[in-house]
């Protein structure tokens, strides 16, 4: 499983923290019901603002909104940007990506192994 990843440096000169990132989905499925659960969860646990954007639709999205991910249609080989901004913004975007690159935790749950 090899992600594409791409982190950009935060924003110069903001003071509240801005992150952004370039990630593709790797997991069978995309983001069907329990992944997305799992994404929205994890990115409801930051103070900062999440939001995503798939397959560079200039659309940007609530990525604590279970409605808005799901209702994207993330499928595998989609490109998502993830953005974060405010308090632990930085800390949101690593555990995000991290999350993506786990294949949003699929595995562990079915008591499956890679």
């Amino acid at each position: 499983m090899d992600n594409r990843s791409r982190q950009q440096a935060p924003a110069a000169g903001d003071a509240q923290g801005y992150c952004q990132i370039e990630i593709e989905v790797t997991h069978g499925f995309g983001l069907h019901a329990r992944p997305s659960v799992t994404f929205t969860r994890l990115a409801k646990s930051f103070p900062c603002t999440v939001e995503i954007e798939v397959n560079g639709s200039h659309v940007w999205l609530n990525g604590k909104s279970i409605v808005k991910i799901m209702g994207a249609r993330i499928r595998r080989g989609s490109i998502l940007k993830i953005r974060t901004r405010g308090l632990r913004a930085a800390e949101a975007i690593h555990a995000l990506q991290a999350l993506v690159e786990r294949d949003f935790d699929e595995e562990k749950k079915h008591g499956r192994s890679a």
